[in-house]
């Protein structure tokens, strides 16, 4: 499992230079809206186990909390400053005019995500959805 998780960041990592590097505005934003899908969606998968709709044994909530703080790292690679905002998007203007304010916000998502990702591996269920609280909170 830990092969898988380590192979799984060193990809999405790698890629993180590639994709800003290269990439025009419109890929920039699928490139993100995936990563930002795939965290929603195992932010989700983990909110129904912590709410008692859904059972996850130990592996799941390690996979889901790893893919979580993968991404929180990937996804900001496709807000590129200087272009302009896409239309069709979600992504909030304030992103591009206020650019240092949210790149403070996405440091403290990603200083957030490994603490979910440990307690996920510790099991604890309250330390679980207090990390979770403080994934919600940074990801705002």
């Amino acid at each position: 499992m830990k092969l898988k998780h380590s192979l799984l960041a060193a990809v999405l990592l790698g890629t993180t230079t590639i994709a800003a590097a290269q990439v025009p505005a419109e890929r920039a934003v699928k490139y993100r809206q995936s990563a930002l899908t795939m965290m929603g969606s195992s932010m989700g998968t983990m909110g129904a186990w912590a709410k008692g709709e859904r059972q996850l044994d130990a592996n799941a909530l390690v996979l889901n909390a790893t893919i979580i703080e993968a991404m929180s790292k990937v996804a900001f690679a496709g807000f590129l400053q200087g272009t302009p905002q896409s239309p069709g998007t979600k992504a909030k203007p304030e992103i591009w005019t206020e650019w240092d304010k949210f790149q403070s916000a996405a440091k403290d998502l990603q200083a957030a995500t490994p603490k979910l990702l440990e307690a996920a591996k510790g099991g604890n269920k309250d330390a679980i959805m207090a990390a979770m609280g403080g994934v919600g909170k940074a990801c705002k």
